[in-house]
């Protein structure tokens, strides 16, 4: 009886070591269920902003590119016929020297100014380039109209048998015109030779109007002083009289 008790001693106490081994085994899988890789796929996420931040430069330099095209065309733009230091002839005030070309801003609009002097009537007129052939501003005679208009001199006065009044509107009209041979013309008519009728006070005054209008320009041309240029003028009006 005693040998059986013994036998099953052992069979019972080796029972239960099984069951440890599998509360062992279910234990450390357990632990490894809870999902780590969570944390792993934050970083993940936090670089996708570095691809705008690559791309974001490249637009405003593309925006900038055709902005600078145009200033290129400005400056074919800024050729003009006339330039600083040359002799004009504008029509109402007769021969004027450019001092210098000007900007100035006139109702919100940038004007590009031809600044004229005019050292005789100690005057200084402004106009726009862009008008200066429109309001009939020229460069100075050629050699060939000087020659044409000291010829015009020589010639026989025409005077209409018009009312003064007319005459001397028609007179005005030439001397502003700023035509050379036009203004040779009212120096012809009006030119009083020793022996004829003297003239008027408004003849005398278109008169010389006339002469010095057209002695300045004569003058400048032959780049000689306006005296001489005087002398010059009317010494072809002594030659028509004789």
């Amino acid at each position: 009886m005693t040998t059986a008790v013994k036998k099953k001693a052992p069979a019972a106490a080796s029972k239960p070591a099984p069951a440890k081994a599998a509360q062992a085994k279910v234990q450390p899988s357990a632990k490894p269920a809870v999902a780590p890789p969570k944390p792993s796929a934050a970083p993940v996420k936090a670089a996708a902003p570095a691809k705008p931040v690559v791309q974001a430069p490249a637009k405003p330099v593309a925006a900038l590119k055709p902005a600078l095209v145009p200033a290129k065309p400005v400056a074919v733009l800024k050729k003009h016929e006339f330039r600083v230091g040359d002799f004009v002839v504008y029509p109402t005030h007769g021969v004027g020297r450019i001092q210098k070309i000007d900007e100035q801003e006139v109702a919100g609009i940038r004007l590009e100014l031809f600044v004229i002097a005019f050292e005789k009537d100690k005057m200084i007129l402004r106009v726009p380039t862009m008008k200066a052939k429109a309001v009939g501003m020229r460069k100075l005679s050629s050699p060939d109209v000087v020659a044409t208009a000291l010829n015009t001199l020589k010639g026989r006065a025409r005077i209409k048998r018009t009312m003064w009044s007319r005459r001397a509107q028609e007179y005005e009209a030439k001397i502003n015109s700023g035509d050379l041979v036009s203004i040779a013309e009212v120096v012809r008519d009006l030119h009083r030779a020793t022996g004829q009728p003297e003239q008027s006070y408004s003849e005398r005054q278109l008169y010389e109007a006339a002469l010095a209008r057209m002695a300045r320009e004569v003058a400048a041309i032959e780049r000689i002083d306006e005296p001489s240029a005087v002398k010059r003028v009317e010494s072809a009006l002594v030659k028509k009289a004789a």
